[in-house]
């Protein structure tokens, strides 16, 4: 990444297409970014994230019911904001500041620049960020996929990058087992672990690429960014992991649901650093 570029001018794409068919109890009607940890969806809280770190340009990458996310945008300050209006149209609305709650700091009031870009219906995740590529402007991007929180240090994230000189970086995370897990000699247990963290690396979903990735990708539209793209990223030697040892927990279920909006009710959910 060239030095001169600021955070705050690296636009972060977010796959917001699929239909989260693990999900359906939630997403019959909704896409799966938009199914809600409290009273925000988990793309809200996505993107929080994001400008908490100096992030503020996000390009939102429709399909599945997209229109459901267009009209939280177009509606956004409306549904965070207090304001007046005149039914007869007679007076211009006024929005009026709203009065500060224990958990809806900033809520409202973010300085966000957002594009929702149609991608396809049913597009592969590589095709939709090729469908993009004219609003990445900048050499550097960020991209993620709209259904996992973490805390994420996510512009640490990004001068790893930069320092590693590759074309990728993914972030690589140990997820808690589901199972809770046991060692045995002969039919004696030795040892009984609730749930621990698997031994291995998976991706976190949370990548930083130089736009020249763009060349790994085609206007296929059958194109998934996890099979070809990033296979062969990694075969050229030019995919880096950043570790992560912290939180982190997608909503791949409703089971992740339920979950993720006990933690949220609890009142210190680890990936809320605003």
């Amino acid at each position: 990444m060239s030095e001169d570029v600021r955070l705050e001018d690296i636009p972060v794409v977010i796959l917001c297409g699929g239909q989260g068919t693990r999900l359906r109890e939630e997403t019959e009607y909704r896409p799966k970014p938009m199914v809600e940890i409290g009273d925000e969806p988990i793309l809200w809280h996505i993107m929080k994230l994001y400008h908490c770190h100096g992030l503020r340009r996000f390009i939102l990458c429709l399909g599945y019911k997209g229109w459901v996310i267009k009209q939280y945008f177009l509606n956004y300050n409306e549904l965070h904001n207090d304001f007046t209006l005149t039914l007869d149209g007679s007076k211009p609305l006024v929005m009026h500041e709203r009065a500060s709650y224990p958990n809806e700091s900033g809520i409202g009031n973010e300085d966000w620049e957002v594009t929702l870009a149609e991608t396809g219906q049913d597009s592969g995740t590589g095709a939709r960020i090729w469908r993009i590529r004219d609003y990445l402007d900048q050499p550097t991007f960020c991209l993620t996929y709209g259904d996992a929180v973490g805390r994420i240090d996510v512009s640490a994230e990004i001068a790893f990058h930069q320092e590693q000189g590759r074309i990728g970086t993914v972030l690589g995370v140990r997820p808690t087992s589901r199972y809770g897990e046991m060692r045995t000699e002969g039919d004696a247990v030795t040892e009984f672990r609730e749930k621990p963290a698997a031994e291995g690396v998976v991706s976190g979903g949370f990548f930083v690429f130089q736009r020249t990735f763009l060349d790994y990708l085609s206007d296929d539209p059958d194109l998934f960014l996890e099979l070809d793209p990033l296979r062969s990223l990694a075969r050229d030697e030019q995919l880096s992991v950043f570790l992560h040892e912290d939180f982190w927990h997608p909503m791949d279920t409703y089971r992740d649901f339920l979950h993720l909006n006990e933690v949220w009710r609890a009142g210190k959910p680890p990936w809320k650093i605003w």
